[in-house]
This record gives structure tokens, sequence and C-alpha cells, in this order.
């Protein structure tokens, strides 16, 4: 049920892109609308919901100078807590 809520949703953002284009090339309010989807999903989500391929929107990116990160923030803060257990368990003589 879930997945088809999820599908249902990308056909409608597919059909918003594709509704501000012309057949042709790509345009600006195109760009505009996928880099306000990197910055809600990623690169790769997008990807996948507007069936473009991932190097196309990295290198809109890299052209429009966007800097979107290699993966999600929680990844870093993740690692983080990490290694401050390892570090703990460290001290005490585990590793």
């Amino acid at each position: 049920m879930f997945r088809a809520m999820a599908e249902e949703s990308n056909e409608e953002k597919r059909y918003e892109f594709e509704s501000l284009g012309n057949g042709g090339q790509y345009n600006d309010g195109q760009k505009n609308y996928a880099f306000g989807l990197i910055a809600e999903g990623g690169i790769r989500a997008t990807a996948r919901i507007l069936k473009i391929p991932r190097r196309t929107l990295q290198r809109w990116c890299k052209r429009h100078g966007i800097f979107v990160r290699r993966c999600p923030s929680w990844v870093y803060e993740w690692a983080e807590r990490r290694r401050k257990r390892r570090e703990f368990w460290r001290r005490i003589g585990y590793f």
C-alpha cells in the first residue's frame, strides 16, 4: 500500500517536471524543479523519480554551483556516535 502511494507521488512529480518542458532539451524551469527535489531527497532519489540519469543531475548541479553532499546528514551524525562508542570501549580495554 505504501509503495503504491509512493509511486503515485513519484508519477505526479514526474508529470509536473515534464509539463514544465516543451519536449526538447531540458529548460531552466525543469532544472530548478529538479534542484528542489535534490535538496529535498538527494540526487539518487531525484534521478529515480524523474527517470533521468544521475550523471545528468550531477552535471547540472556542478554547472549551477549547487553543492550536494555525498550522503545525508544523519550518516555523519551516526559515524560520530559510532566513533565515540568505539573510543569508549577501547579506553576500558575491549578493543
